[in-house]
Formats: C-alpha cells, sequence, structure tokens
C-alpha cells in the first residue's frame, strides 16, 4: 500500500506517511531479506525526496538494533547523506552510544570489532562535513586509538590527522589529547602516524617539550643494547647459582630425571627453575620500545626523524643554548642507540632505515639550512596536497550523484516512447524497475546487440541454429534461432543444454516440429549463482518424419559466459583495500607482455576492458618515468569483491610487468586473470 500510494501521489502528507510506513517495517520486520528490500526502496525515495526523509532521520537509525552487520552497514550508509545541522547533535550522540555498546558484552569481539569500524568512519564524515562537532567527537574518538581491531585504530588515526590539517585552531588540543593516548596503541602502523602528527603540529616551546618528554617515556631509556651489564649479570647469576646449590631454601632449583633414549639407554634430564628469571618477564616493557626491540627498525627511523624534527624546531626559539644542545645531544644518542641494536643486535637493520637515521645524525650534527627546511614544512605541504585531492575527488562523486532537472525538460511516455530509448532517470519507479528487470539498462554495449548473437552450428547442417544470450543480473535467457535447412519435416526436435561453472538450468527440454525452410524459435532459462566464467553446451536431436532412420543428432557450439557482466566499478578506502588484501586468500599472478610501448596507456587498456575502478589519484599517476603502480577495485553484482595491483615497466618499447588479483573465491581471480592475458595485447 506504501509503494502503490507513492506511485499515485507526490504531495509531502502521501510521501512522509508512505515512508513512515516503510521505516516502521524495516524496524519490526524480523526477516532480513524483507529489511535490505526496505531500505533499497527508501534510497529510491531519497533520490527524490530527500528533505522530506531528513525528518525521519532518526526513526530510519532505530534499524542498527539489527543484530546483522550487514543491515546496519548499510542503514548507516542511508543515513550518512541525510545529515543537517538540524539532526547533527542527535546523530553523533546516537552513534557514541552505539560505540559504547559495542565495548560491552552484547557483540562478540568480531563483530564488535568490524561495527566499531564502521561507526568511526560514520562519525568521521559527519565531523569533516560540520566542523562544530569535530572539536568534541576528535577527543573521544582517539581513545580507540589502542582499539584491537587494527583498521578501526587506523581509522582514527586518519580522521586526527584530517582534522588537525583542516582546522589548525585545535592543533594544540589534539596534540595533547594524543600524546595522552599514546601508551594505548599496540599498532606499528598507529604508532608511525601519531609520531609524525605530534612532531609535525608541535609549534610552541612547551608542546615540543611535552611530546619530547611523552615519546621519551614510551620508549625507554638508552642504550637499547647493554653488552657490558647483561655480561656481568650472567657472570654474577652463575656465581650465586654455585655459592647457594647446597642449600635446601636456594632461589635456582635443579631437579634430575632418568630419561630412555631411542638406543634403549638412559639420559639425565635437567630442569632449572630460576625466580630471577621470573622477574624479569613481568616487568611492562612499553610498547613502543618493545616494537623496536623485536626488529621494527622502520618504526625507530621514525621516532628518530620526529625527534629530530622536534630538535629542529626548538632551535628556531628564543629559548636558551644549553637547553637546545641538551635535547640535540638527546637526540643523537637516541639514533646512535637505535643504529647499535641494529648492528649487534639480534635483528639487522635495513639499509632504508639506516640511511634515514644516518642523514638525522648529520642534518644535527652539520647544520643544513635547505635539509633542515625539508624536514620541517616540506611533509606537511603534501600531506594538506593529498587531503586536497581526496576532497575533489569526494565531492566529483558527489556531483555525479547528484541529479539535475531542467525547469524546461521534456516530460517521457513510457507508453509512446521504445523501452530502449528510457534512461535510467528519465522514468518513473516502476518504470526503472521495468526496465532492470529486463536487463535494458544493466549495461551498454558498444558493438550492439549483435555482440550477444552466437552462431551454434554451421550453414551445412540439417537445422541452422543461432542464440541471442540475454545477460540480466541473477539470470540468464537464451533465445535460439533453429531453421530447418532440408526438404523434409523435421519432428520431435528437443534443445539439449548443459552447463559448467555455477550455472543451472531452471527448463526442462521441449519437443517442436519443424516444417520444411520453416523456423521456430526456442527460449531458455540459466540461473547464476556466482561471479565465474561459465560454458554453455549441448546438441539438436530430432527425427525425419517418414523415416525409419535413427534419432538425428547436432552438437552446438560452446557459448562462453563472460564475467565482465557480473562485474561492477566500486570505490573503496586505502585502508579498507590493504586490509581486504591481507583478508582474500586467493591469489592470481598475471605476467604482462603487451605490444603497448606506454604504461599509462596500458593501464587505460586494462581498466576499460576489466571494468575495474583505480583506485590510486590521478596526481600519482602523472609523469613519464618508464614505471607505473596502480590498485585497481572492483565488486560483482553479488556483493564478491575483485582486487587487483597492476606493477608496469617500458623495457625495448614494450610493456613487461605482474598484475596481481585478489578475490575471497577462486573463480573471480582465475576467470579476471583468464580476461587479462586474453585482452593485454588487444585494443579493440
Amino acid at each position: 500500500a506504501a509503494c502503490a500510494l507513492l506511485i499515485l501521489s507526490n504531495t509531502p502528507t502521501a510521501i512522509k506517511a508512505s515512508t513512515s510506513t516503510l521505516i516502521n517495517l524495516l524496524c519490526n520486520e524480523s526477516d532480513n531479506n524483507v529489511k535490505l528490500i526496505l531500505l533499497d526502496k527508501l534510497m529510491e525515495i531519497k533520490k527524490k525526496h530527500s528533505k522530506i526523509i531528513q525528518e525521519l532521520l532518526m526513526d530510519v537509525l532505530r534499524a542498527l538494533s539489527s543484530p546483522t552487520l550487514d543491515i546496519k552497514k548499510k542503514t548507516l550508509d542511508f543515513a550518512m547523506d541525510l545529515v543537517n545541522p538540524r539532526n547533527i547533535d542527535d546523530v553523533i550522540l546516537l552513534l557514541k552510544k552505539e560505540i559504547s555498546k559495542t565495548q560491552s558484552g552484547e557483540f562478540d569481539k568480531v563483530k564488535a570489532g568490524a561495527y566499531r569500524q564502521i561507526l568511526i568512519q560514520a562519525i568521521h564524515f559527519c565531523a569533516l562535513k560540520f566542523p562544530d562537532v569535530a572539536n568534541n567527537v576528535v577527543h573521544a574518538l582517539m581513545d580507540y586509538l589502542g582499539d584491537s581491531k587494527v583498521a578501526t585504530a587506523v581509522d582514527v588515526i586518519d580522521f586526527v590527522g584530517e582534522v588537525i590539517q583542516t582546522y589548525p585552531e585545535r592543533q594544540r588540543s589534539i596534540v595533547r589529547k594524543l600524546l595522552d593516548n599514546l601508551y594505548q596503541i599496540k599498532s606499528r602502523a598507529v604508532f608511525r602516524s601519531s609520531l609524525w602528527i605530534i612532531s609535525e603540529y608541535s609549534e610552541s616551546v612547551e608542546d615540543i617539550d611535552a611530546s619530547f618528554t611523552a615519546i621519551k617515556e614510551i620508549l625507554g631509556d638508552c642504550p637499547f643494547l647493554k653488552i657490558e651489564e647483561e655480561k656481568n649479570e650472567k657472570e654474577e647469576n652463575n656465581n650465586n647459582n654455585n655459592s647457594n646449590s647446597n642449600n635446601n631454601n636456594d632461589e635456582t632449583t635443579k631437579t634430575t630425571t632418568p630419561k630412555i633414549l631411542s638406543d634403549g639407554t638412559y639420559a639425565s634430564q635437567s630442569a632449572f627453575s630460576n625466580d630471577v628469571v621470573a622477574k624479569v618477564e613481568k616487568n611492562n616493557v612499553p610498547n613502543l620500545r618493545s616494537m623496536i626491540l623485536n626488529g621494527d627498525f622502520f618504526l625507530a627511523s621514525v621516532v628518530g626523524t620526529s625527534f629530530t624534527k622536534l630538535a629542529l624546531k626548538l632551535r628556531d626559539t628564543d629559548i636558551d643554548d644549553i637547553i637546545k644542545n641538551s635535547m640535540t645531544a638527546e637526540v643523537l644518542l637516541y639514533l646512535t642507540s637505535f643504529i647499535q641494536l641494529g648492528k649487534k643486535g639480534t635483528f639487522r637493520i635495513d639499509s632504508d632505515s639506516y640511511e634515514n637515521m644516518i642523514l638525522c645524525i648529520r642534518i644535527l650534527t652539520s647544520p643544513n639550512n635547505l635539509a633542515s627546511e625539508i624536514l620541517k614544512t616540506e611533509s606537511r605541504k603534501i600531506f594538506a596536497k593529498n587531503l586536497e585531492e581526496k576532497n575533489k575527488l569526494k565531492s566529483s562523486e558527489n556531483q555525479k550523484k547528484q541529479i539535475q532537472v531542467q525547469a524546461d525538460q521534456v516530460i517521457n511516455c513510457r507508453l509512446l516512447k521504445i523501452n530502449k530509448n528510457l534512461g535510467e532517470f528519465e522514468s518513473g519507479d516502476d518504470d526503472l524497475d521495468l526496465i532492470r528487470a529486463t536487463g535494458l539498462s544493466e549495461r551498454n554495449d558498444k558493438g550492439g546487440s549483435l555482440q550477444r548473437v552466437h552462431q551454434l552450428t554451421g550453414f551445412s547442417d540439417a537445422l541452422y541454429a543461432e542464440a541471442y544470450v540475454h545477460v540480466h543480473r541473477y539470470d540468464i535467457v537464451l533465445e535460439v534461432l533453429v531453421i530447418n535447412r532440408t526438404t523434409d519435416t523435421l519432428q520431435n526436435v528437443s534443445l539439449e543444454l548443459a552447463t559448467r561453472g555455477d550455472l543451472k538450468l531452471c527448463e526442462r527440454p521441449q519437443t517442436y516440429n519443424i516444417g520444411s525452410k520453416k523456423k521456430i524459435w526456442i527460449k531458455s532459462n540459466i540461473k547464476v549463482s556466482s561471479t565465474e566464467t561459465g560454458i554453455i553446451f549441448g546438441y539438436l536431436v530430432y527425427d525425419i518424419s517418414g523415416s525409419s532412420a535413427s534419432e538425428q543428432c547436432v552438437v552446438l557450439n560452446d557459448i562462453n559466459i563472460d564475467i565482465m557482466d557480473y562485474i561492477n566499478p566500486a570505490t573503496c578506502s586505502e585502508v579498507m583495500f590493504r586490509v581486504m588484501w591481507a583478508e582474500f586468500e586467493w591469489e592470481n599472478k598475471v605476467l604482462i607482455n603487451s605490444n603497448i610501448s606506454n604504461v599509462q596507456e596500458f593501464l587505460e587498456h586494462v581498466i576499460k576492458f576489466t571494468n575495474m575502478k583505480c583506485l590510486t589519484p590521478s596526481s600519482a599517476l602523472e609523469g613519464n618515468c618508464g614505471f607505473l603502480s596502480a590498485n585497481l577495485y572492483a565488486r560483482s553484482i553479488f556483493g564478491e569483491d575483485a582486487l587487483a595491483n597492476v606493477s608496469l615497466e617500458e623495457s625495448n618499447g614494450k610493456v613487461g610487468g605482474y598484475i596481481r588479483i585478489r578475490s575471497k573465491t577462486q573463480g573471480i581471480a582465475l576467470s579476471l586473470g583468464d580476461k587479462i592475458t586474453l585482452k593485454q595485447s588487444n585494443k579493440d
């Protein structure tokens, strides 16, 4: 009834009543499939009547009580475009309450972490859209820098970086709050971003001193490798063990038990217990120090760079030279300690981190105005430029979503036009559903409908057959034209089909009679259940009227179903791309050997025939340096994600390299790889 009312009337009262009914069904219905259908219907209403639905936003957010994560995510995606200055405070308050619920026992750990990440992304969106709430929100979110889910903590620190760059007046308060939460951080990536933010936005003498002190507290004292002290401690422990070996209440006890070896002889097995070792294990080592001691010298180089930047900023102030030199000496001590740990410790330092630390030492000991200025200012300029590109990309996507209707635009009447001439937004809701159901607006074929025609038999066969393939969202319709080329009447003509892949026949074959030189049309429906290249094959069976010959058979050519019919370009954040890249099991590595001579041209060629979207910004692909690396992303109509990393290099007038494809299922990875292998050198 609500959907019928929307079709019959466009008045605000009718739209509001219908939308309220759909929202009540959404909140009260227990079936998840019904909830998804209702959300799709609400999204269609939002495209035309967003201002009316904004008044019902808080009612829509009641659907967050659903236990299904997909329902929660789709509800938040629907609600974010409806946030306005009047309801932003209520929305932020509700999202904060939902985040607090994830820390209670209502969710398991996996669902709680994923749901918390979605909520943080929603708050991030609201805070950037309405800067008045950013100050309160950013302080609340920084409590989740130590979240057990790394992606959530990375989202938080990315949000902190955007806010502190966008709103300079809040820099000091954000830096102080970040210093208070440093001890909670457990992720290396979050540590690296946090250290960069602290060193970059600490401007005053007080902020520089507070930042340097806070980092030293979680880093610990120098040096990190105590060779001489460790040798002395070992000698003292050995002496104490020898002197106290005869006492009954000694701290170190030794027990000997017989053990039978594989050859049948006896051997002694000793077990030691030492209270001193237990005391060492109980000592709490800060997270940052523990990561560096475990061989993360990239993180150590970031710490050294941050310390160097703070020391250079302190030199530009009017403070006493003694304090400046003291801080420089401490920074040099930490840098040399990192290098000593990497040279003589258990883990060896990599060359990049070593060169970075040596460069910091040279800048501090031999001041260079150019190098110092680059270290202090250039990184912030690059970060600001990166944020501008992201904002431009988001604004361009929003402009594409907006539907502009002119006052003098022609009104389309479905009864007076052919369906193929109707655009996606030129018809009403019922027309749009009809077009989608018939598959007319799913994809624009540049080669016309003839690309869908497949010849199944030869011209010399008794039966000539060709098929027109209609690919819809979840099924395939074959319209097979069968022509009797003989002078006899053919009886019991039957089309026997079989499939390979995740394709399923829906109908049993029927029999037909075809007169001489006559033709018939045979339709067959095939269901598709996943994104995978499928094959349809079969044969035609017939009898000749008045002949005693046995049943005749004509084998049909195979019909290959292209995977590109089910893949659509999509977007995702860099963090989500990395998370999915690490989680997905199936990988297909395709070798590139193309005649195309330019890497940019080859990348555009790959994007064109794979129907994927390039996530790498265009500014990062500018220039002609002879090599290129880009990330591609697409999603199938079944909700399956497809990731690709393109690494190209120009060599001897040709493009070479690799394309790595990852997905959760094997079929989509193999099918995309076969498509790339087939089309990589064909520009047509």
